[in-house]
C-alpha cells in the first residue's frame, strides 16, 4: 500500500510540473488581442506602412508652361519614391503663387527669382502689400528666359513693339515686370504698347489667330506653348542687343544674359535675351524633414527625372541664392553636399 501511495504522489507531482511549464502554443495566441500591451499598438494618427508621412501641394504655373510640366514630373517622382506625397497643381504665376502660399493654400511653389526678392523685400509688385515673410528658398532649378515671341517677321527689335498689341502675361504673374524692365531699357513703357494679360497658352492661341502681335513668355526654353505654336507657322524671338542688355543688367542685376539657339523653335537665327532663375519656395511651417526629403530626392536622382530641364540641375546653382534665406531642410541637404547656405 505504501508503494501505491508513493507512486500516486509521484504522478501528481509530474502533472503539476507539466502544468507549470505552459502549453506548446505561443503565449500571444492564448491571450485576446485586446490584452496586448498598449505600447505595441500603432498610434491612432500614424501612417499605414508604406503610406505618406506628410502631404504637400506644389503650385506651379499654366499648363502649357515649364513650371507645370517640370513640377508635375518632380511631384510624381518624389511621391512614388519616398513617404512624402507631393501633388502638383497649375497656378497663375510667380506673384500669385507667393500670395497663395502666404494664405496657406499651398506648401510649395515655383517663383521667378526676381519676384521672390520683391516679395521678401516688399518692393515693386509687393510695395503696396508689404514684405512676405512666410516662405523660404528651397532651390534654384534652372534659368527662365525672357522670350518675346512673334509670328510677324517685321518685328525685329523691342522698339518695333511700339503701338503693337502685346501680351505681358497673366494677371498676377511676374512677366509684367519683366516686360516693364525690358521696355524700360529701350526708354519705353507699357503705355507705348497695347497690353494684353494672357497666360502662355492663351498668348500662343492669340498669336496663331492674329489677335496680338507679340507676347512676353518668361519660362525655361523650350516652352510648350511656343513649341506648339511653331507647328502652326514660323515663330521668331525678338533679340535684345548687347547695348540694351548691358543697360538692363546695370539697372536690374538679377538678370543674366542668355542666348536661345535657333534650333529651339526652328527659328532662322539665334536670339539674345536675358533670364532669371526658376525657384522652388516652401512655407516656413513645412517640416524640415519633408523639405530635406524633397530636395534630396530631386537632386540625388536628377538623371531619373523625365524632363529636359533635369539636365540643368546643379547643386552649385541650386544653393547660390543669397537674397532669401533657405529653408532648414534644404540648408541641411546642401550642407551635407558641401554647400553652406546659412
Amino acid at each position: 500500500m505504501k508503494k501505491i501511495i508513493a507512486l500516486v504522489a509521484a504522478l501528481c507531482m509530474v502533472f503539476a510540473l507539466c502544468a507549470c511549464g505552459g502549453s506548446s502554443a505561443p503565449a500571444a495566441t492564448s491571450a485576446p488581442a485586446a490584452e496586448a500591451p498598449a505600447a505595441e499598438a500603432p498610434a491612432a494618427d500614424a501612417p499605414a506602412a508604406g503610406g505618406p508621412s506628410e502631404s504637400l501641394t506644389f503650385v506651379t504655373g499654366g499648363e502649357t508652361g515649364t513650371y507645370y510640366a517640370f513640377g508635375s514630373v518632380i511631384a510624381q517622382y518624389v511621391s512614388a519614391n519616398t513617404n512624402l506625397s507631393v501633388t502638383a497643381v497649375s497656378g497663375n504665376g510667380s506673384k500669385a503663387n507667393v500670395e497663395d502660399m502666404d494664405a496657406g493654400a499651398y506648401q510649395l511653389g515655383f517663383c521667378q527669382s526676381d519676384v521672390m526678392s520683391y516679395a521678401h523685400d516688399g518692393t515693386n509688385i509687393f510695395a503696396e502689400t508689404g514684405a512676405v515673410d512666410s516662405f523660404s528658398a528651397v532651390a534654384a532649378l534652372y534659368m527662365e528666359q525672357v522670350q518675346i515671341v512673334t509670328m510677324n517677321p517685321d518685328i525685329k527689335t523691342v522698339e518695333d513693339l511700339r503701338g503693337k498689341s502685346v501680351s505681358i502675361g497673366a494677371l498676377g504673374s511676374g512677366v509684367y515686370f519683366n516686360a516693364v524692365d525690358v521696355l524700360g531699357c529701350y526708354d519705353m513703357t507699357i503705355d507705348d504698347i497695347t497690353p494684353v494679360y494672357q497666360s502662355f497658352g492663351d498668348s500662343a492661341d492669340s498669336l496663331k489667330d492674329g489677335k496680338i502681335d507679340a507676347a512676353f513668355i518668361v519660362a525655361g526654353a523650350p516652352t510648350t506653348a511656343i513649341t506648339d505654336l511653331s507647328t502652326s507657322g514660323q515663330v521668331y524671338l525678338v533679340s535684345i542687343d548687347d547695348e540694351h542688355v548691358d543697360k538692363l543688367l546695370a539697372a536690374s542685376p538679377y538678370y543674366s544674359k542668355y542666348t536661345v539657339s535657333a534650333d529651339t523653335y526652328g527659328m532662322p537665327e539665334d536670339a539674345q535675351t536675358v533670364a532669371v532663375a526658376a525657384m522652388v519656395l516652401a512655407r516656413n511651417d513645412v517640416s524640415e524633414d519633408a523639405i530635406y526629403t524633397f530636395v534630396s530626392t530631386v537632386f540625388d536622382n536628377a538623371d531619373q527625372l523625365q524632363h529636359g530641364k533635369a539636365a540643368e540641375l546643379s547643386l552649385e546653382f541650386a544653393s547660390s541664392i543669397s537674397s532669401v534665406p533657405y529653408h532648414p531642410g534644404a540648408a541641411r541637404y546642401f550642407a551635407e553636399k558641401g554647400f553652406d547656405v546659412a
